[in-house]
């Protein structure tokens, strides 16, 4: 990796596309801590200190510290993919939309994108509106009004229309996917943060602790291996072999290759447990804009029950009962939408009826639905394995808060820092080749 990325240095062209791309994370960076017209910063920074291990506290961590600032970018960019995943998911439901996501080219591509952009700024709209509405009283706005309202959430949609610009031109320019670039640096600007944490259990009031001296050092190994076991993971695949019969036609003959199908030990990635984060902080996100007196401390009912439950996985102030069945509920979400996003996006029988048609066969397995039957068993076990490591991953947050550790790398994030670290060194690699810089790639 560190050979691909001198050789990539050396490139006039590859060169040129990074310092694209790192001017653009600057900008990105430094519209995070640009506030919204109209905030009390001294009454928001009470708040948000207020706020830490609550939803707000996962928000500002995923934002990147963007939200603690209430910035222009405090939003970030999961606007536009919630705006994503709901085009993907009309067009499996939509049969002209499908037809324009899968057949419809350069052109279709760019509709498809016009109705998520479209989507997100809907979405931008109503998630403003319930940030503004959400603060309002709690006195972080000098002058809380109409007026005030309307420059808040303007400025969010303009921040979220910004995000999106980068994104696109990083992708377009620069190298690696720009929404997920974004992501990425995101998180690892808590990085700092996660340092200062384990540094605190060094040094102490008292001196050098050595419990402490030995905690960090066991959750610097356990996050060296846990690394380790999502690049395996993310990189492993089991590959079934495909044999083609030869076939003559005229004087030539054509066939008789092997190939194989790569199946992916987690085919479906991080989408499941964002799939599943969304639906489990969804009701606390709605609680907290339209029945406040639910969130607060030493409330009851419905409502309050449902609230904690809700922020159960990034919540320290919550009972073992809420913590142990929001993981249970987390975990069956996201073997769920494991299954779902996994046969949603590889459908068994089209690809037996593609290998039969081409003239191709499983080793051992009869062509047709006896093949289909066979890739849905294999695809089936290895579907469960990834949806047990994604949810043991998600799960990892609860365990390290009941250690009485705060740590800004959770799961979920480690998994988006590795999968987007590795698609954009193999981008790289793929410029440098595209290039004939041939010899820069060998060992």
């Amino acid at each position: 990796m560190f050979k691909t990325i001198k050789n990539a240095l050396k490139t006039p062209d590859v060169r040129k596309r990074l310092l694209f791309t790192l001017v653009l994370i600057i900008i990105f960076r430094f519209g995070c801590f640009i506030t919204v017209p109209g905030v009390d910063t001294i009454a928001l920074g009470e708040q948000m200190q207020s706020a830490t291990g609550s939803l707000s506290g996962l928000i500002n961590t995923i934002s990147g510290g963007a939200f603690s600032n209430l910035s222009i970018f405090s939003m970030t960019i999961t606007p536009y993919i919630t705006a994503s995943i709901v085009i993907q998911l009309l067009g499996m439901i939509i049969p002209s939309l499908e037809k324009l996501i899968k057949e419809g080219g350069e052109a279709g591509k760019q509709k498809v994108n016009k109705y998520t952009k479209i989507v997100t700024l809907i979405l931008s709209l109503i998630e403003g509106l319930g940030i503004y509405i959400s603060y309002s009283s709690s006195g972080i706005f000098i002058d809380p009004g109409f007026l005030t309202g309307a420059i808040v959430v303007l400025s969010l949609i303009t921040g979220t229309a910004i995000l999106m610009w980068l994104g696109d031109e990083i992708t377009e320019k620069g190298i690696g996917n720009g929404i997920s670039m974004i992501i990425f640096v995101g998180i690892i600007s808590r990085l700092p943060s996660a340092l200062v944490t384990l540094s605190s259990l060094v040094m102490t009031d008292t001196g050098i602790s050595t419990v402490g001296i030995v905690t960090a050092l066991a959750i610097i190994i356990g996050a060296i291996v846990l690394v380790a076991g999502v690049v395996f993971v993310q990189q492993a695949e089991r590959r079934v072999p495909v044999q083609y019969a030869k076939k003559v036609v005229g004087r030539k003959m054509y066939g008789g290759q092997n190939t194989h199908i790569p199946l992916k030990l987690a085919m479906a990635g991080v989408m499941p447990v964002i799939f599943a984060s969304s639906f489990m902080t969804f009701p606390a996100m709605m609680i907290q804009i339209f029945a406040s007196k639910a969130t607060q401390a030493g409330a009851t009912g419905f409502l309050a029950g449902l609230y904690k439950f809700s922020i159960a996985t990034s919540s320290s102030n919550v009972a073992w009962g809420y913590s142990l069945g929001n993981a249970l509920v987390y975990i069956v979400l996201i073997v769920g939408f494991t299954f779902f996003y996994t046969y949603a996006t590889f459908n068994t029988a089209e690809v037996a009826t593609n290998i039969k048609q081409n003239g191709g066969f499983i080793p051992g397995i009869r062509a047709g639905k006896a093949t289909a039957d066979y890739l849905s068993s294999i695809l089936n076990k290895l579907t469960w394995f990834g949806a047990v490591f994604l949810s043991l991953i998600a799960i990892l947050p609860m365990l390290m808060r009941f250690s009485n550790l705060n740590i800004s790398f959770g799961g979920t994030a480690i998994l988006i820092v590795v999968g987007v670290a590795l698609e954009t060194v193999q981008q790289l690699e793929s410029q440098l080749v595209m290039r004939h810089y041939k010899g820069f790639l060998e060992k």
